[in-house]
């Protein structure tokens, strides 16, 4: 019989972070080491030059930064992993894209990465005053996607090769705009002024309908752009590469004669959409609906739905079956 491949997904309320996230850094620290330095051959920056870039570019992070520093107590390199600043390149999948018919805005996700690097935490905090659900991702602060109780939805693909740039990792960008912005147009305004680390894209999404996917990478002015659809290309991709038909396959579910947003998110489902290699696995689905205030992650035969009224703490282990090599 073949092995088969399980990840635990946790949904927990953690206004701050406090006792319960020291518990959870401390027994992840040596993989957000791994993830921080990467192969180790470029060094990283000083802990104080990591805490005047994130004082120059996302201030408002500040004070739960340094709570979360005081929490580790002296630990410089904790403190350097904690800044999200200049972290090793990685890859990713990734799908997405935005509904605006009936039962919409909506917007649908997957994301495509080795489970056993995913946290796998569903969190509702309440940082600086708005409340944020988000898929939450290590060290501290990240988030893969998320929603704010102002109505904003802000998800991530990667944008084309990895390279490591001179900025932030957008899992901090992400929360950034999360806890600081209420409108599709606040949120550009905040991406715009952003470094990143490497090439991605962002699609926002608020209860308004009003949405926008900003294309993101070192060394390059963002640029804004009104796609429904995103994977993991920009301007140009080879009509033959995985990303533009994931895109084409997206495009043409949003145009298809009947189109619902439950054939929509029933396509995410369904290859090539929907990933089983183990080296870029389809971990969950996500379908944000900003207006209700509601997120349903979705796995094949499971939904599990989260929402400012109704936040159910928990934990739910998938079974993926036998992954591909």
């Amino acid at each position: 019989m073949e092995a088969t491949t399980e990840k635990t997904f946790v949904a927990e309320r953690e206004d701050r972070p406090g006792a319960g996230w020291l518990a959870r850094f401390r027994g992840g620290r040596d993989e957000a080491a791994r993830w921080y330095l990467g192969d180790g051959t470029v060094a990283p920056p000083s802990a104080a030059a990591c805490r005047a870039a994130l004082a120059r570019h996302m201030p408002e992070l500040v004070p739960a930064y340094d709570e979360a520093c005081g929490l580790v107590g002296d630990d410089d390199l904790a403190h350097r992993v904690l800044s999200h600043y200049r972290p090793a390149a990685h890859r990713q999948g990734c799908s997405q894209a935005v509904w605006l018919g009936e039962d919409g805005p909506a917007l649908v996700r997957n994301y495509d990465y080795p489970l056993p690097v995913i946290t796998g935490r569903i969190e509702r905090t309440a940082w600086s005053g708005r409340r944020v659900i988000a898929m939450g991702q290590r060290p501290w602060g990240g988030c893969l996607d998320g929603m704010n109780d102002d109505g904003l939805v802000a998800s991530c693909t990667l944008g084309g090769i990895a390279r490591r740039g001179e900025g932030f990792a957008i899992i901090l960008m992400l929360r950034y705009v999360l806890e600081t912005c209420g409108s599709v147009g606040e949120g550009i305004a905040a991406l715009r002024r952003l470094p990143p680390s490497q090439i991605h894209n962002v699609t926002l999404l608020d209860r308004t309908g009003a949405h926008a996917t900003i294309l993101m990478g070192p060394r390059r002015e963002p640029a804004v752009v009104p796609w429904r659809t995103c994977t993991n290309h920009q301007e140009r991709a080879s009509p033959a590469s995985r990303s533009a038909l994931r895109q084409r396959v997206l495009d043409e579910a949003l145009a298809a004669p009947g189109a619902t947003l439950e054939t929509l998110t029933a396509r995410f489902f369904e290859p090539p959409l929907y990933s089983r290699k183990a080296a870029f696995t389809t971990a969950y689905t996500a379908l944000y609906r900003p207006a209700a205030g509601r997120v349903d992650y979705l796995w094949p035969g499971r939904r599990w739905s989260q929402s400012f009224d109704r936040f159910e703490e928990g934990a739910y282990t998938h079974d993926y079956g036998a992954l591909e090599p």
